[in-house]
């Protein structure tokens, strides 16, 4: 059976954690501070550089040092990101059987795509079908048009596409362009229980992913 299987990545397809909590130790350690532990910074690596700087140094958006912070995460970012960023345990076989299943698969980021492609490159995935970053449309997630935008890329109607996502937002955008959801709850989650994202499916490690799509797909 065909069909699209469209990822979010930071929490979902690639534990990104290492790195960015690295990056934002750095600017912990620009001001005089002890760095804070991965597990400690882990669940704000969904909310990418604003969600790492407040958790990190406590600066809101109307901090006035937050721009300069969130400015100096990014650019430390971009000279560590490939060091520890691994896929998820499970993701490289579950790729296999998306592979075997004669179906296609991508990514859809709010990660832009000065820091997305790298990383992609570095984890050497060629049959990538599709990706998009958030600043490839005119709306990032939880918008629904980079999900429609990828299906249409690939030539699939929303439909037979099922978005895989470790945030409320990514759910919200695929409810909103009509497509099925997994809520990947072995990832970062941010701050709003999985069990109220309203997902159509929720896995809890990434085995619980190929049943999901399966199901979701209609071939059980």
């Amino acid at each position: 059976m065909s069909g699209l299987i469209l990822f979010d990545f930071d929490g979902t397809f690639a534990d990104t954690a290492p790195d960015m909590a690295a990056a934002a130790n750095m600017q912990r350690a620009k001001r005089g501070l002890e760095p804070l532990p991965v597990e400690a910074l882990r669940p704000f690596v969904s909310m990418g550089a604003r969600g790492l700087v407040k958790a990190a140094l406590s600066f809101d958006t109307d901090h006035p040092e937050f721009e300069l912070a969130r400015q100096g995460f990014l650019d430390d970012y971009q000279h560590v990101m490939t060091a520890q960023t691994r896929l998820f345990d499970g993701i490289e076989a579950l790729l296999l059987q998306i592979r075997a299943a004669h179906m296609q698969w991508g990514i859809v980021t709010n990660k832009h795509t000065y820091l997305a492609e790298p990383i992609m490159a570095a984890l050497n995935l060629p049959d990538c079908a599709v990706l998009v970053c958030g600043d490839t449309c005119a709306h990032a997630k939880p918008h629904p048009i980079p999900l429609e935008f990828a299906a249409q890329q690939v030539g699939y109607h929303t439909d037979h596409c099922v978005y895989i996502g470790d945030d409320l937002r990514d759910i919200q955008a695929a409810r909103a362009a009509g497509m099925p959801s997994i809520a990947a709850a072995y990832g970062y989650c941010g701050e709003h229980p999985v069990d109220q994202w309203q997902a159509d499916f929720v896995a809890n490690n990434t085995a619980e992913l190929w049943p999901a799509i399966k199901t979701a797909r209609g071939f059980i």
